[in-house]
Formats: C-alpha cells, sequence, structure tokens
C-alpha cells in the first residue's frame, strides 16, 4: 500500500543496524507506520506469521520478515540469515561521498 505521494508508510526498524540481518545479532525487529495504533500482523517467508500488538518482536528464526500495520500497508522486507560470516554495512541511506565503517564478523 502506498500514501498519495508514493512514499512507503510502513517501515521495518532493525536492531541491532546493521544489514545483512543475522540471527545470532539477536536481531529484534520494530514495525512503525503512519496508520492507527493497533495490532500488528507479521509475515515470514510471504506467510502470515502472527499478530504482536507493541509491533516489536525478536527474531529466534531465520527467514524473510515484512509487517502490516492498521491502514499503512506492508513494509518493505527485512532477511535475517544464520550465515556464519557475514560482511555488514549499517542500515540506513547512503549517499555518495558518505564515510562507510564495514563489519566483517563471524
Amino acid at each position: 500500500s502506498l500514501s498519495p505521494t508514493g512514499a512507503q508508510t510502513t517501515q521495518l526498524l532493525v536492531e541491532p543496524p546493521w544489514r545483512p540481518a543475522v540471527l545470532w545479532d539477536r536481531v529484534t525487529l520494530t514495525c512503525q507506520g503512519s496508520g492507527t495504533i493497533g495490532a500488528t500482523t507479521w509475515y515470514k517467508d510471504g506467510r502470515r506469521w502472527g499478530q504482536q500488538g507493541p509491533g516489536r518482536v525478536t527474531i529466534t528464526e531465520s527467514g524473510t520478515y515484512t509487517c502490516d500495520g492498521p491502514g499503512t500497508g506492508h513494509s518493505p522486507p527485512v532477511t535475517v540469515s544464520d550465515d556464519p560470516l557475514v560482511l555488514q554495512v549499517p542500515a540506513r541511506a547512503l549517499v555518495e561521498g558518505d564515510t562507510l565503517t564495514l563489519r566483517c564478523r563471524g
């Protein structure tokens, strides 16, 4: 679902804020949107995964997650992997000229 300006209104925030997200980092996902307050519907690998009131979950299984807040539509997907070795970048928008910190973890 898109807003009239074409911007996505539901976002999935990742803690810790590194991409790719990895299971052994104890990843927490928070669903944020501009809709009304209510239960958040979660999806894992394209299937309904459950409904949580506060819009925040700690991930215990690898997979691709999205959320849907009341009246805000689906968030962009976030993949949480269980890879033993990853090269991570900050989970934020980057533009040319930004200083970038990379993490190689395993």
